[in-house]
Formats: C-alpha cells, structure tokens, sequence
C-alpha cells in the first residue's frame, strides 16, 4: 500500500489544478466537483483518498464495485456509476449508487426508474452523450438528446441533472475543445428549453483544464490520484472485502 501522503498530495495536486484551471476561466474552482474514478482500485486505495478528505467516488463496472463496497460501509462515499449500463444491471445499480452519469437509452432510463427503490431519494441522473461520433463510443446522438431529456424528465424517481460526455482521445486540442464545446451548447439548450440543469460532468486527467474552460462542473480523474490501476479479478476483490483483519 502506498502511504496515506502520495495519495493525499496527489489529491491536492488535481485540486490545486482545478482550482488554477478554473481561475484561468474567469470561474470559481467551488463550481467544480471532483469525482475519483476508483475502478480497479482495492478498497484501501479509496479509503486512502477518503482520509485525505474526498468522498465522490466513481466506479464503472458493477460487479467490482459491489465486490469492494462491503469493506467501506463505515465511510460515507456518495457512490456514482459512470460506466456503461447493461439492462440486466440496472436493478443493483440503483440499489447502490446514488448518481448515475452513463444514460443514453430511453429503455434504460425506464429500467432504472422502474428499479429504483421507493425508500431512496432520486436517482440522479446524467444523459450521456456522444460527442465525437466514434461508433466505439456510447452515448446518444445530439440530434437525439433533446427527445431523450423529454422523456426521462418524467420518469419517476429519477432527477435529471444535466449531460456527460467522453470526448475523442487526442492530442489536438482544438478538437477536444469543440467537442467539449458542442456538449456545453447542447446543456446550455437545454437549460434555455426550460429543463434544471446543474451538472456538466467532462474532463478527465489528460484534458480536464479544456473541460474546465468549457464550462465543466464535474471531473473524472482516476490515475492521477490513486496510482496506476491494479486489475483485480472480482473475487479476489470479494475476498478482500470478506476478510475482517485486513488493515485499512
């Protein structure tokens, strides 16, 4: 395990580059939220950044997370899923999960309202979309958004919140500016259309200072805080979560 202090001077590294990004443009580093991608990490790992005062944490695929979860019950983490969703996933996701920023079907927007339990709040709910056109990416096309915000807008027990996106992966900047840029207008149209929108999550590690200078409100840094990923198998993550002397 890494001390406690790499992973809490890498935290106040991207906080301290959020913060400059953000004065760079003209905005308040308060507006940003910082959002731990934590995928592959072991529960040590997240209770690390945790003691060093982060508590969004994101995590992309189900199985590990319900795997590593059990081990950090005592802590209060606000749980966001932004991997993609898979119908047949939908019911646990909302069972554990308190935001969920990957929604670009009207199908799955209608299993996890209809999964969401009574007794929890909203799910809150970003529509994903699709930014670049790469047919590897999910997402919804942009022409296509606006039909899906009207309808998950009414759905019960989820609370849009606003658009997510995954730009391409380049090193020209002025292309991912354009395209964090086109998921600003399209957030911003929507606003204007009426709808109460607050959350514009974009920006990850290699780009956050664009997405930030494009209006982003959430970030998704991974790597940059927690180390390189460790690619646990989910059982050897579920022993890890069993085990009752493991020093955290």
């Amino acid at each position: 395990m890494e001390p406690t202090t790499t992973v809490a001077s890498r935290l106040q590294a991207v906080k301290d580059r959020i913060a400059k990004a953000a004065q760079s443009a003209g905005r308040s580093p308060d507006e940003i939220t910082l959002l731990v991608a934590s995928k592959t990490q072991p529960p040590e790992r997240v209770r690390e950044a945790w003691q060093a005062g982060q508590t969004v944490f994101g995590e992309n695929y189900l199985q590990e997370a319900l795997a590593k979860m059990p081990a950090l019950t005592d802590l209060p983490i606000e749980w966001h899923f932004i991997g993609p969703i898979q119908s047949n996933k939908t019911k646990r996701i909302t069972e554990n999960f308190v935001w969920v920023h990957g929604v670009d079907r009207i199908k799955i927007a209608d299993r996890l309202a209809k999964d969401r339990p009574a007794s929890l709040p909203p799910l809150q709910i970003c529509l994903q979309v699709n930014v670049s056109g790469e047919a590897s990416k999910s997402g919804v096309a942009p022409e296509e958004l606006a039909q899906l915000a009207a309808h998950v807008v009414r759905l019960p027990r989820l609370k849009l919140r606003g658009l997510m996106a995954v730009p391409e992966l380049t090193t020209a900047t002025a292309l991912q500016r354009s395209q964090f840029h086109m998921l600003w207008e399209l957030y911003d149209r929507l606003k204007k259309d009426g709808y109460e929108l607050d959350t514009l999550s974009m920006g990850m590690s290699e780009d956050m200072d664009i997405a930030i200078a494009e209006g982003a409100t959430t970030v998704r840094i991974g790597t940059a805080i927690l180390g390189p990923r460790r690619y646990l198998i989910p059982e050897e993550l579920a022993i890890q979560a069993a085990k009752k002397s493991v020093t955290l």
